[in-house]
């Protein structure tokens, strides 16, 4: 049976995933609604180490990830609680969480092989630019040949009517139909809602031929239909169970 090298409760709901493939660094976004606090956490995804778990902003909710790349964590603040508009750049080195650089004039737009792309937020038309990530010095104007738009190589589940999967071949009734469906080397990982005394839950399956290999209860109690509960990651399986776990598993 496949068991979690990584598992981890937080307090506050998983907001946002974001992977460094090239340091093998996963970062996440909590908010506490209730506290109004967002706090950010570092982990390995290789080894399962932390390297920090409660880092929080001198802005303490109006800010956010925008992404972690060759090391560096980048971090956004909110022009307006209403609004989703970013402004501001906090480059945290993703180990220490020491602060590297900041640029309250740019904002991030998009990460590019050759690294972030940002623009500044004071300049009207927006015009795009290439910055280094590990100084937040400005490279050059963006190149939409050269800068072309970073792989991160996360892989998300196909959603798809039960229907079409061969007839009992699910361990449990799905409700509504629909499940979350991927294929990963000879596993087959489906997640999927059912109803029990009138209520609904979100169950996840790691499924080998037609052995379940790993079950989990991801949510219960639920209203509605919740969103897909995993990604993948080369050979790291990543999910979400009851908005503040995260667990990984190796398949």
């Amino acid at each position: 049976m496949l068991q979690p090298f990584i598992s981890q409760t937080f307090n506050g709901t998983v907001w946002r995933l974001q992977i460094d493939g090239q340091k093998c660094i996963m970062a996440v976004e909590l908010r506490n609604e209730q506290d109004k606090q967002t706090s950010f956490v570092s982990l390995n995804l290789t080894t399962g180490q932390v390297y920090f778990d409660s880092l929080v902003m001198p802005e303490r909710w109006l800010t956010g990830i925008e992404a972690v790349y060759n090391g560096i964590m980048l971090l956004h603040y909110y022009k307006h609680e209403s609004g989703p508009e970013h402004k501001t750049i906090i480059a945290i080195d993703a180990k220490t969480a020491a602060e590297v650089w900041s640029n309250y004039n740019l904002a991030f737009d998009h990460l590019s092989v050759n690294g972030p792309i940002v623009y500044n937020t004071n300049i009207q038309p927006k015009k795009l630019l290439l910055i280094d990530v590990l100084s937040g010095k400005i490279l050059r104007p963006y190149d939409a040949i050269q800068d072309k738009p970073f792989e991160t190589e996360i892989v998300i589940p196909n959603m798809m009517p039960a229907s079409q999967l061969v007839p009992g071949s699910l361990p449990a009734e799905p409700y509504g139909n629909m499940v979350h469906y991927l294929n990963h080397n000879s596993y087959r990982i489906v997640s999927l809602h059912t109803l029990k005394n009138g209520e609904l839950q979100q169950l996840l399956y790691i499924l080998k031929d037609t052995e379940v290999v790993y079950y989990d209860l991801l949510n219960q109690h639920i209203q509605k239909l919740q969103p897909e509960a995993f990604v993948l990651h080369k050979n790291s399986f990543i999910y979400i169970k009851n908005k503040a776990e995260i667990k990984v598993l190796e398949i």
